[in-house]
């Protein structure tokens, strides 16, 4: 039996040399190495030899088995390594050569404005309030002072899924809902940027969505030289350092004094051009002071509290900024169109 245990051992040792792929290797684990093998076979025969001899060969077949097994595993690894270098050079990248570009893609202009005029009063300490899209009567129209059957709402025509809920014709909702979480009590900062809803007829300067940002500040011995100071500031670092505004008489619902707000012409410097229309004045939003009945339905005092609001479409401040002649340029995905902004 030992002169076996011997010969299996030399056979194995020469087959394992020969093997040329983990395969073949494997075959011969299996061979040797298995539940089938030769050596279980000679382990489970020597229940036949004589007691004494028992520990010898035992002592003997375990020593032949760990032979074997080391002689595979140091065989695997050689041939994985060789495995890996026939792919490297198989695979081999030349480094020299330059890398192919990966197009990367670059915000939507609106994007860009929407997040220039947000950086821009976040810097002014406001913060960013964002709400539902699908919006209640109340919060949209009744909150806000403009009660059912109020004339005002044909101004704001919108999509209605129920009597009660709609999608949100402006962003001012959100100022509501902000107001009364305060309690009565301020100060209240914000501005409130989002998507918002119209059934109007698509035209190059009309689409039943577009975006808005709305601003609120309520507090203690608000003024309107406040409200002229901080749009003097934004028109200017929108537009740059030369730009001045001019307020003129409207009427919005939810304010009391509303005005309609422009910004002298970045183009021809207030001398008269087709994009300010010979006027050297662009309008660019609406404002005014909180009227009261907002301030009380939101739970503050108002004869404590002032507050002044504006809203401002980027969609429009995008066009004049950078000469765009059609709102819809902005929803078409038209990469031709896109691609000019790629540097701005």
């Amino acid at each position: 039996m030992k002169e076996r245990l011997y010969e299996l051992k030399r056979q194995a040792l020469e087959q394992i040399g020969q093997a040329r792929d983990l395969k073949a290797l494997n075959d011969v684990r299996v061979a040797y190495l298995g539940k089938k093998g030769p050596i279980t076979e000679v382990l489970r025969g020597m229940g036949a030899l004589p007691p004494e001899e028992r520990p010898k060969i035992g002592a003997l077949a375990n020593e032949v088995r760990e032979a074997i097994q080391q002689a595979l595993e140091a065989k695997q690894a050689k041939l994985e390594q060789e495995e890996v270098e026939r792919k490297l050079a198989a695979e081999a990248i030349d480094v020299t050569l330059p890398g192919r570009p990966v197009k990367l893609g670059n915000p939507h202009p609106l994007t860009r404005v929407i997040e220039e005029i947000e950086d821009l009063f976040i810097g002014m300490g406001y913060t960013v309030a964002e709400g539902p899209e699908v919006e209640t009567d109340y919060y949209n129209f009744e909150a806000l002072n403009l009660p059912k059957g109020h004339p005002a709402r044909d101004m704001q025509d919108s999509f209605y899924i129920t009597e009660e809920i709609l999608l949100r014709t402006h962003t001012s909702p959100m100022q509501a809902r902000t107001m009364e979480k305060h309690r009565g009590r301020g100060p209240v900062k914000i501005i409130c940027p989002g998507k918002v809803y119209r059934r109007d007829t698509d035209d190059a300067t009309h689409s039943h969505q577009f975006t808005q940002i709305e601003g609120l500040v309520v507090d203690r011995n608000i003024r309107m030289s406040d409200l002229k100071g901080t749009l003097r500031e934004f028109a200017r670092k929108l537009f740059g350092e030369g730009r001045d505004i001019r307020f003129r008489p409207s009427f919005f619902p939810f304010t009391e004094p509303s005005v309609e707000v422009d910004v002298s012409c970045f183009r021809c410097e207030g001398q008269g051009c087709g994009v300010c229309k010979g006027t050297g004045w662009i309008e660019i939003l609406g404002a005014g002071m909180v009227h009261p009945n907002v301030l009380e339905m939101a739970g503050f005092d108002s004869k404590t509290y002032t507050g002044f609001a504006f809203g401002m479409g980027p969609e429009r401040i995008a066009m004049l900024k950078y000469g765009i002649d059609d709102i819809r340029h902005f929803y078409q995905n038209d990469l031709r169109f896109l691609r000019q902004f790629l540097r701005v």
